[in-house]
């Protein structure tokens, strides 16, 4: 399991390397080849659930989606679906293992996240609009299940899972930003950094349940 890891970490390295100063194929190599090292990784758990073979899903729709976001622009709505499917095998996963207990403010901080985050964005989104504002609910209901699911067992598998979805939350929120509305310094190295770390920490709960 030890050097699983380690290929999953060295690999991922690469490519948030190649995102701030590498070459094109650097990171075209090792993007894909993260994702995979990571979905055999996760393979290899101990024991796997019906519903643990979601996130090894989610990892395939990822993969997925990152190869339509490789085409053109027209390929932008499919590549936000398969991101989509990624994170509601994700929350599906998530539920399958919470109570009926509720928490309102997490909700809450929820809906206020989303509505500044539309905010930002909403002007040049253009026929990208409503794909891009479902995608972010998908999103955010999945931090709130993840979080939902810590508050009322606060465990380690349960900090695995709220913490991955919180990264993937913010690696979302900083590739909108810096695709629809400004690009900033080191925008693709900090998105790829949460990318990779937000499915890692799902991932890692496969070894903790």
């Amino acid at each position: 399991m030890i050097w699983s890891f380690l290929a999953v970490l060295f690999s991922g390295w690469l490519y948030v390397d190649a995102t701030y100063r590498g070459p094109q194929w650097q990171r075209w190599l090792f993007k894909p080849v993260t994702l995979l090292l990571l979905l055999a990784w996760a393979w290899q758990a101990p024991t796997l659930n019906p519903s643990d073979y979601l996130i090894l899903l989610g990892l395939l729709a990822t993969m997925a989606g990152d190869a339509l976001t490789l085409l053109p622009r027209q390929r932008m709505m499919y590549a936000l679906g398969a991101f989509f499917l990624a994170h509601l095998l994700y929350t599906i996963n998530f539920a399958s293992h919470m109570t009926m207990s509720f928490f309102w403010p997490i909700p809450l901080i929820m809906l206020i996240v989303g509505a500044v985050w539309i905010a930002i964005i909403w002007s040049r989104l253009e026929e990208l609009r409503w794909p891009v504002c479902t995608f972010i609910g998908m999103t955010l209901v999945m931090n709130w299940l993840a979080a939902e699911l810590y508050w009322f067992r606060p465990t380690d598998y349960s900090f695995s899972l709220v913490a991955g979805a919180t990264l993937l939350t913010l690696a979302n929120l900083v590739w909108f930003i810096s695709h629809f509305r400004k690009r900033f310094t080191a925008d693709n190295a900090i998105v790829a950094a949460c990318y990779f770390a937000g499915h890692f920490m799902i991932a890692r709960s496969l070894w903790l349940y």
